[in-house]
């Protein structure tokens, strides 16, 4: 399975943003401060926003122009689509219920069977979570000290399109969050005209 590596902070610098979401991500941010104040084109923006989106949710480049293709297929507006999708994957959900304190340990569980939807163990960070889903630890990884403080003691709000039952390790997908309740920061609009020459 190929992965997004290399260094998250660095990472984040080189974008101008906190892609992974760690409090310490820009701490040395006006080191690159040069970079940060040249004027970018029209194209330079978009790319930027492209790949600020990919790195939100740490998706490769072939698997993210097929998210695009199927945005793009949709009646909707398609950056909003586009970020739905997105944000309605296994890993992601995950992640935004606590069981894991970032997008890549919230893959690791899943690809290690930590994970069950509905019961059933699921091993595939892109699977697209249904409405009404329920997303639980399994039974033996509950014993995880680890997984207990991220899902038990993370003070971090769950968006309100989830809910979570601390009681039984588990978190629902209630329904499909709207754009403005999804805690990234681009212009997915702009992700979208970067494709359309190309798709």
């Amino acid at each position: 399975m190929a992965r997004m590596r290399g260094p998250r902070f660095k990472k984040c610098r080189r974008l101008g943003l906190n892609v992974c979401g760690h409090p310490n991500a820009m701490r040395r941010e006006g080191s690159g401060q040069a970079r940060a104040s040249r004027k970018l084109s029209s194209y330079g923006t978009q790319l930027l926003e492209k790949q600020r989106l990919k790195a939100y949710y740490e998706v490769m480049e072939k698997q993210f122009r097929r998210y695009v293709q199927a945005a793009i297929k949709d009646q909707e507006m398609t950056g909003s689509a586009l970020v739905n999708r997105l944000e309605c994957r296994l890993d992601n959900l995950v992640y935004r219920l606590n069981f894991a304190n970032s997008i890549r340990q919230a893959r690791q569980m899943v690809v290690h069977g930590h994970i069950l939807v509905n019961g059933k163990k699921i091993d595939i960070p892109s699977y697209a979570v249904s409405v009404g889903e329920v997303l639980s630890l399994k039974e033996k990884s509950r014993n995880n000290q680890m997984f207990k403080d991220n899902f038990l003691n993370n003070g971090i709000a769950l968006p309100p399109y989830l809910s979570k039952n601390e009681a039984n390790f588990s978190g629902v997908l209630e329904r499909l969050p709207k754009r403005e309740e999804i805690p990234i920061y681009i212009d997915d609009h702009l992700v979208v005209e970067f494709y359309s020459k190309t798709i």
